[in-house]
C-alpha cells in the first residue's frame, strides 16, 4: 500500500494558499477578536503555521477581508455549478441565497464595521463588484457590452441590500431573506422588461445624424 504524500511544511506552501486555511480557522475567533492579528495568530496555531508566515499571508483586516469575501464567492460557485438548467431569474435567486448561506453572519458584521471606514471605500467596492461578478459568471452571462456593467451594478445593489436584511432577520431559516430576495429579483425582472423596450423603441426612431446628412446630401 502506497504511503500517502507528506504535507509540505506551511514554510513551502505558497500564501496564496495558506490564506484560505487561515481564514477558515479564524472564522471561530473573529465574533470575538474580529479581523485582527489576534485572531491570526490563534489560527495559525490551530493550523500548525508559524505566526510570521501567517503575518506575511494575512498582514491587515483589510487582506484578512478581501480573503474571506473571495472564498465565500468560491463557496458560492460551487454550489451552483448545477444551476445551467434553471432559469435566468432562478439562477441569481440560487446565486444570491448561495452567497448569503455560505457567509458567517458574525464575520460579516465585523468586517462591515471594517469596511465602512473611509480608508477601506475602495476594498468595499471592489469586492462587492467582485461578488456580484461571480454571480453572474455563476449564472452563466457572458455579456461583454455596456449590459456586463449594469447587470453587476444591479445586481450589487441587490445583494447589498439583501446582505443587511439578511444580518437582521431573525425568521425560521432566514425565510424572511429569501422573501425579501425574491421581491428584490421581481424589481430587477420588471426593470429589465421596461429597458428592452425603451431600447427597441429607440432603435425605431429615426438617427439624427443621418436625417442631417441626408438634408446636406440627399438621397436620389
Amino acid at each position: 500500500m502506497t504511503a500517502a504524500p507528506p504535507i509540505p511544511p506551511a514554510a513551502d506552501i505558497p500564501l496564496a494558499e495558506l490564506r484560505p486555511r487561515l481564514i477558515a480557522a479564524m472564522l471561530p475567533n473573529v465574533p470575538f477578536d474580529g479581523w485582527t492579528d489576534i485572531s491570526r495568530d490563534l489560527a495559525a496555531d490551530v493550523e500548525g503555521i508559524d505566526r510570521d508566515i501567517a503575518a506575511m499571508a494575512l498582514p491587515d483586516a483589510a487582506t484578512m477581508i478581501d480573503a474571506y469575501t473571495e472564498q465565500a464567492d468560491a463557496q458560492m460557485t460551487v454550489a451552483m455549478a448545477d444551476a445551467h438548467n434553471l432559469k435566468v431569474r432562478d439562477r441569481i435567486r440560487l446565486a444570491l441565497r448561495s452567497r448569503l448561506e455560505a457567509a458567517d453572519r458574525e464575520a460579516v458584521r465585523r468586517a462591515l464595521a471594517v469596511l465602512m471606514q473611509p480608508q477601506h471605500v475602495g476594498l468595499s467596492a471592489r469586492t462587492l463588484w467582485r461578488t456580484a461578478d461571480a454571480m453572474w459568471r455563476a449564472a452563466g452571462d457572458t455579456a461583454t457590452d455596456f449590459n456586463h456593467y449594469s447587470k453587476r451594478a444591479i445586481l450589487g445593489a441587490v445583494y447589498s441590500a439583501s446582505l443587511l436584511y439578511w444580518l437582521e432577520d431573525d425568521s425560521d431559516e432566514q425565510a424572511a431573506t429569501w422573501a425579501f430576495i425574491d421581491r428584490r429579483i421581481d424589481d430587477v425582472m420588471r426593470f429589465e422588461k421596461t429597458k428592452a423596450r425603451v431600447q427597441g423603441a429607440m432603435t425605431n426612431l429615426p438617427n439624427p445624424a443621418r436625417i442631417l446628412g441626408r438634408l446636406r446630401y440627399p438621397a436620389v
